[in-house]
């Protein structure tokens, strides 16, 4: 019997110290829907890996997953357990977000890095109690640099623009587009290519990063920039609140202090201006043509943005949001 009991007692110790190992090191399963070339996939989830592994000694790190669902549904995913982390762009899901419109508007002035640490700020300030996130935790907030005009026909100004079959992605883009009197047909970033090479659209709004990691130097050969842009994209990184709840205290807390919030922003926000740069060069070295806006079309655009402005504030404020202090923040947060 005391044999029995000994090897009773041997086998509990074994099992203990596998439960305290599986509590201890966790790998956190990644949902991502752009190539893996993009650089949120080649530069801002690999650091993410590396500040998480360095923050918690190891014990939290993770890998990436593709094709799990398409980018619409990547929030839904995390809510239903099926991934740990993704990306979102809000502007996917029309009428599910109307706060995060508020970092997309024209007329911003500042890198990519410099908008999603303000955005952080005032999502903390002004945004976070609409809970438009609700179910899931928000680790991190982030935005592409200036969306600009691609397109397969030849652009001089801005009036030519108008009619234009254009991928949107929705958000202010599409608010901004349809003021151009561009047709916004939807699809996701990653079928921008071929929709441009069958034909079926004209053109795309993305920021300059688009020309090289979803080939618009092959598809879009015209590219039309505006000062500041016509507009910018507002994304979440989100993880499962299920799974950073399972977490020990003591991983929480260093996760939250070392990695999550306006860490995570600017570490991200700086990959879109390295993979804007990109773009660019990537066009330079191409015989593609850019046009440059002129000063009259500079002067049409402002009375756009300025309506497309007033409109989103009219919208913030209908959810309760202070919208001018708001605004004022973002502007404010990125002049620094």
């Amino acid at each position: 019997m005391s044999k029995f009991t000994k090897f009773l007692a041997t086998t509990a110790v074994a099992l203990t110290a596998s439960v305290g190992a599986y509590a201890q090191d966790v790998t956190l399963n990644i949902s991502s829907w752009a190539p893996p070339s993009h650089s949120m996939n080649a530069i801002m989830w690999p650091k993410l890996i590396e500040m998480m592994e360095a923050a918690t000694d190891g014990k939290v790190t993770a890998e990436i997953k593709y094709g799990l669902a398409p980018p619409p549904a990547q929030m839904d995913l995390v809510l239903d357990g099926a991934a740990d982390m993704t990306w979102t762009f809000s502007g996917y899901n029309p009428g599910r977000f109307v706060a995060t419109k508020l970092i997309e508007l024209p007329g911003y002035e500042g890198s990519a890095e410099a908008a999603s640490v303000a955005y952080w700020r005032v999502y903390e300030a002004h945004l976070k109690a609409l809970d438009e996130h609700k179910g899931v935790k928000v680790i991190g907030l982030m935005t592409h640099g200036p969306g600009q005009f691609h397109s397969n026909k030849p652009i001089n100004t801005m009036a030519d623009m108008s009619g234009m079959k254009t991928r949107i992605g929705g958000g202010v883009a599409g608010d901004v587009g349809a003021e151009l009197g561009l047709v916004g047909i939807r699809v996701p970033a990653p079928k921008v290519y071929e929709t441009l090479d069958s034909g079926a659209a004209d053109a795309v709004t993305m920021p300059a990063e688009g020309r090289k990691s979803f080939k618009l130097t092959e598809v879009a050969e015209n590219y039309y920039t505006m000062p500041g842009g016509f507009y910018r994209g507002a994304f979440s990184l989100l993880m499962s609140q299920e799974k950073f709840d399972a977490l020990p205290a003591d991983t929480q807390a260093a996760l939250e202090s070392e990695v999550f919030g306006e860490a995570l922003s600017r570490m991200a926000g700086a990959a879109w201006d390295a993979a804007d740069a990109a773009g660019v060069k990537a066009t330079m070295e191409s015989d593609n043509v850019v046009v440059e806006a002129s000063a009259d079309d500079i002067a049409a655009f402002k009375v756009i943005a300025d309506k497309v402005i007033a409109s989103v504030k009219a919208e913030l404020a209908a959810k309760g949001v202070d919208a001018e202090a708001a605004y004022a923040m973002v502007q404010a947060e990125m002049a620094k």
